[in-house]
């Protein structure tokens, strides 16, 4: 299904069987995409020539071979081993309680771990979350609606497959969830929606993971994640997005944490032509806490335009957002970040820390905060600096028998340390993986 019409969106919707009242969000989504704008400030995404979006040339909806499984036995071979070199099924059988895994637009596996299910735990297809599960349908794009922003309306109209997950009171689910999107098909987009609810005193650990094969021609990621935090819950959102540099990585996230709640955002962003991705985080509850690490890499022709955001709506909340950016053959990397303290929320404290590394001459890094402060009673900082390698640090390295290459490549893993440490621990592998390939051949 390419291109964008309100006959497709009819048709999709159709497809997938669904109520009356998501096939109107859907017409509603394609009626603010025609009508709203990209923001002034956005990186170029629209542009002639292949490698620039074009909607009318991108798959909305890729058609899936299978049915979904949850035996990763009956899984079809050539997606089996697609997933089988992410190392999907090893994760599953020795640290996760549920993984589901996308291929293109549908999921192809999701399966929940028998113990997990008994604390009372949902962990669904979207598709059928929405059918079945009531919390669903009164919260699906209730925190990011249609008409946020251009692409959350088209995520409206066209989303397609991700996860729904519930996590009743009090429950402490001890080992991650996980959900895995990939997009081989080129020229395609991909629109998962993740909802995830963690309930009052509850804990969830869950990962996202995101790639790409590399084609000549463009495609679109323009996912969306809302995530609920009840009273004195814990959340912990950890992803690490390796797409190809053919992808426009538009993506949503957004998280509302209650009274006494603790959200945690984990991101290493790697890979895609264009991305604009900024977790955003609404303190709605006296004590409620968010933290955010994150760190991106653009290389050459990528324009990575990433941060974070955090609301403060009560009293008393706490915000601390720690951002690394590395750029280097021409790359650009932007660092955006917003820290807003509402009139009533006396003794609040926003902390905001931004570091870029740059690693040549022709490279760009930005930072681009924003701090909107309505209360007197509140504490804010924001810290930005921008370094390049020290060259007498190579120059030690070198005498103790390290290459320049292998030095320069230590000092940019001692710098991204921080963020990799806090991702569990084949995905800090992964990411020190990306990290090393982008520093092949900068010595």
């Amino acid at each position: 299904m390419a291109g964008l019409s309100e006959k497709l969106v009819r048709a999709l919707s159709e497809k997938k069987k669904e109520p009356k009242w998501m096939l109107k969000k859907r017409l509603e989504g394609l009626k603010l995409w025609n009508g709203l704008k990209m923001p002034g400030w956005a990186p170029e995404v629209f542009g002639e020539g292949e490698e620039w979006l074009d909607l009318d040339n991108i798959e909305m909806y890729v058609q899936s071979k299978t049915e979904m499984v949850d035996d990763w036995g009956k899984v079809p071979i050539e997606i089996k081993e697609t997933f089988d070199k992410l190392g999907i099924p090893e994760a599953e059988k020795e640290a996760l309680a549920g993984v589901g895994a996308q291929y293109d637009s549908e999921l192809v596996y999701h399966n929940l771990k028998t113990e997990v299910e008994k604390q009372g735990v949902v962990y669904l297809p979207m598709e059928e979350a929405i059918k079945t599960e009531k919390t669903a349908r009164e919260l699906f794009m209730s925190l990011v609606p249609a008409d946020d922003h251009k692409f959350a309306a088209l995520h409206a109209a066209v989303w397609s497959g991700g996860s729904y997950i519930y996590v009743p009171p009090g429950v402490r689910v001890e080992i991650p969830l996980q959900s895995y999107y990939r997009l081989n098909a080129p020229g395609a987009g991909q629109f998962e929606h993740t909802l995830i609810v963690v309930d009052e005193g509850a804990d969830l650990h869950f990962i996202e993971g995101c790639s790409a094969p590399k084609y000549n021609i463009a495609n679109l990621h323009a996912g969306c994640v809302e995530v609920f935090v009840r009273k004195n819950a814990r959340m912990r959102f950890s992803t690490v997005e390796s797409w190809s540099k053919n992808m426009f990585n538009l993506n949503t996230k957004r998280a509302i944490v209650e009274e006494g709640g603790l959200m945690e955002w984990i991101t290493g962003n790697f890979g895609s032509k264009v991305s604009m991705v900024y977790p955003t985080t609404v303190l709605n509850g006296t004590g409620a806490r968010v933290e955010y690490n994150g760190v991106s890499f653009a290389g050459k022709g990528q324009n990575l335009d990433t941060g974070a955001k955090v609301i403060h709506l009560a009293p008393k909340t706490y915000s601390m957002i720690n951002m690394k950016s590395l750029s280097k053959d021409g790359g650009v990397s932007t660092t955006r970040t917003l820290a807003k303290i509402a009139p009533q929320a006396a003794g609040s404290k926003a902390y905001t820390d931004c570091k870029s590394l740059i690693l040549d001459q022709k490279s760009k890094s930005n930072a681009i905060p924003e701090v909107k402060v309505g209360c007197e009673d509140a504490e804010v900082t924001h810290e930005a600096s921008v370094g390049k390698i020290s060259e007498a640090a190579v120059f030690y390295l070198q005498s103790r028998g390290i290459s320049e290459e292998q030095a320069r490549a230590m000092i940019v893993r001692g710098f991204t340390e921080e963020i990799s440490k806090e991702l569990p621990i084949e995905y800090a592998m992964e990411m020190n993986n990306l990290i090393k390939m982008e520093m092949e051949g900068t010595a």
